[in-house]
């Protein structure tokens, strides 16, 4: 009895340490579990993370609006371009060709125009000559007429002679042959005045219908001559290029593209059940595999997606089948991102992204609730040859028009 005293103590000892230990293990987890409750419920359940996110954005393919063959490649992959700088020139010398030859058809009609509004004048002179042509043979038939009368009561007595008569007759009928003739040469001149104004009346020569037609067709010639050259539509960053030196080149063929990469968006994508809280305008912090988490972004969400990416797929599921598993599926969100961090730490096109979106204040939409009032993208590229095109043809027709241009 007295030897098991010492060995029945001793395991009590040990039993009581192992329930201390067990209790103390115990109230750590409980603990740790009430901290990690706390911790989800103030701060964690206010963020919905993902890191099925990559950075998308504009590809901008260059093609061009009229078929040529390259003669000139301007720039090539991974170099940075600006607007409207010139990438792809094509051969012009056709449009040379074709320029020219508009543009003398243009000074030829200002001129015909020009030759037909002086015509007015020339013509209402004309009308006028007639018009006292007109006069001067009336008062020649009246004056025949009446020494007609005055005579014939005179060829009974003798005084006058009937051949005398005779002629004074044929006089008349030549006079009225003669009145007959200017008539008709007064008409026919108003005829041809009014015809002439009719081409000439209610506009000026720089807005005839001739000159604007051939005006057009300057412009028409000026266009393909530009476009002979293929610019930037935007600023950004080549990538594929395809085109090749000597080339013949079809209208709309892609030749290369540009990529901006200063207006870039995430597209994050979220399972269903998180879409639940998340409203346009949340605040997002984002970090790239390509930089780690030293570099936060932050964004905003710009938009939730119209539908699942599956939906749009180029081969959507089918679910109406026999042997259908359901898979959660997930949406796009687009994340905008600030330019000025873009601008300190560029993204490129498809690097992963992690994106944690605070959904503290839900207070936004999850659709957009207004259309947009403004383009989304533009370009001024184009503007300039359409208004080369204007000056150009302004100078011929003042050139032809005999007044310095404008």
């Amino acid at each position: 009895m007295n030897a098991d005293t010492p060995q029945a103590e001793h395991l009590r000892r040990n039993s009581s340490r192992r329930r201390k230990g067990m209790l103390m293990l115990a109230a750590v987890v409980i603990l740790g579990a009430i901290a990690y409750a706390a911790w989800w419920w103030i701060v964690g359940s206010r963020y919905m993370s993902t890191d099925n996110a990559y950075v998308q954005g504009n590809v901008v393919q260059v093609t061009p609006q009229s078929a040529g063959s390259v003669i000139a490649i301007h720039a090539d992959e991974t170099e940075m371009v600006q607007a409207g700088q010139p990438l792809v020139s094509f051969d012009d010398a056709d449009a040379r060709v074709a320029l020219a030859r508009a543009e003398a058809q243009l000074a030829q009609t200002v001129r015909e125009i020009r030759g037909t509004y002086a015509n007015n004048a020339t013509l209402r002179a004309g009308i006028a000559v007639r018009e006292a042509e007109l006069k001067r043979v009336r008062t020649d038939l009246a004056r025949a007429e009446g020494d007609l009368a005055r005579r014939a009561g005179l060829v009974a007595s003798g005084a006058v002679r009937g051949e005398e008569v005779q002629h004074i007759r044929d006089a008349i009928a030549t006079a009225r042959a003669a009145v007959t003739a200017a008539e008709a040469g007064v008409l026919a001149a108003r005829e041809q005045l009014a015809a002439n104004l009719v081409m000439t009346e209610s506009t000026t020569v720089e807005e005839h219908p001739s000159v604007r037609h051939a005006a057009a067709q300057v412009r028409e010639a000026w266009l393909a001559l530009a476009r002979t050259t293929v610019a930037s539509p935007v600023t950004g960053h080549v990538a594929r290029r395809t085109v090749q030196i000597g080339q013949r080149i079809q209208a709309g063929a892609p030749m290369l593209s540009v990529v901006a990469l200063d207006r870039v968006w995430v597209d994050a994508n979220f399972k269903e059940p998180q879409l639940r809280d998340i409203r346009i305008g949340q605040p997002v912090t984002l970090t790239a595999d390509v930089y780690g988490s030293k570099i936060v972004y932050e964004g905003r969400v710009h938009g939730l997606a119209a539908g699942t990416g599956a939906t749009f797929a180029l081969l959507p599921a089918q679910n109406a089948t026999g042997n259908w598993i359901k898979v959660v599926q997930r949406v796009p969100v687009r994340i905008a991102l600030d330019p000025k961090q873009l601008g300190e730490h560029p993204l490129r096109m498809g690097l992963s992204m992690h994106a944690k979106v605070d959904i503290g204040d839900r207070s936004g939409t999850a659709l957009a609730a207004a259309p947009r009032s403004e383009p989304l993208a533009s370009t001024p590229v184009f503007d300039d040859a359409a208004k080369g095109a204007d000056e150009r043809i302004a100078r011929i027709v003042a050139e032809n028009l005999g007044r310095a241009p404008r």
